[in-house]
């Protein structure tokens, strides 16, 4: 069942067109990854469903409903993390939960709204530390909880391991893997085509707007006779 579906997909700012026709779908319960170098079109196309940003033209529908007709019921079932996303730094980590919680619930149901992004963050006594002592590491695994525990139907992250070390990168890919477990249809973007090899399920890979080519990673791999995503790009790129 598709839980994502962008149609021809196209942003111009001015004479600069930079989403130039973008087309692919996401399937309930995946993680699918939008790759390709940075200035690409990966963050604008993310905004586009997130309905940060207005298309040009095209169309994107999210559980069926178009982003632009109905524009607030996207954003109810959706979530976003963007790459430079941040929380409140004098607040502990519990207690940033617990006000982005009232969002979205009240009494019992805000107390296990809570419960679930504690879980999610994983972070143990750590939680009541004051977010502005937090690594960066330990922040991300907060605003991953944060985005997560509301049940969206999709969550949708940009650059969602950037900057991090090989432990903590590898411990959210494990948090990643785990919600879409339960049912969390995940959209990621990256330039980091080993990370997107391992986690994702399918992939789409964009350069210049455009969508050059898609499929799981194992398929584009054995098409371009290559032994990464590095290659395929390369060869797709350069014919």
């Amino acid at each position: 069942m598709e839980t994502l579906v962008a149609k021809d997909v196209r942003k111009i700012y001015g004479e600069i067109e930079a989403v130039k026709g973008v087309s692919f779908s996401v399937d309930k319960g995946e993680i699918f990854g939008l790759i390709g170098p940075n200035g690409a079109g990966k963050t604008t196309t993310l905004r586009m469903i997130c309905t940060l940003l207005k298309l040009t033209s095209g169309s994107i529908t999210v559980c069926g409903h178009d982003v632009l007709k109905e524009s607030d019921e996207v954003r109810k079932i959706i979530s976003y993390l963007p790459e430079d996303a941040g929380a409140y730094k004098g607040l502990t980590g519990r207690s940033y939960l617990r006000f982005m919680a009232g969002f979205f619930a009240e009494g019992d149901d805000l107390d296990e709204m809570v419960r679930k992004g504690i879980e999610i963050a994983d972070l143990g006594p750590r939680i009541d530390s004051k977010i502005d002592t937090y690594s960066k590491g330990m922040m991300r695994r907060l605003l991953i909880a944060r985005a997560i525990m509301p049940s969206p139907k999709i969550a949708i992250m940009d650059e969602v391991t950037s900057g991090l070390d090989v432990i903590n990168a590898f411990e959210i890919r494990e948090i990643i893997r785990k919600i879409a477990k339960q049912g969390v249809t995940v959209l990621i973007s990256s330039h980091n085509m080993f990370e997107v090899d391992i986690l994702c399920d399918r992939i789409a890979m964009i350069n210049d707007g455009r969508v050059v080519l898609s499929g799981t990673p194992a398929e584009l791999k054995e098409r371009y006779n290559a032994s990464d995503l590095e290659e395929v790009f390369v060869k797709a790129v350069k014919g």
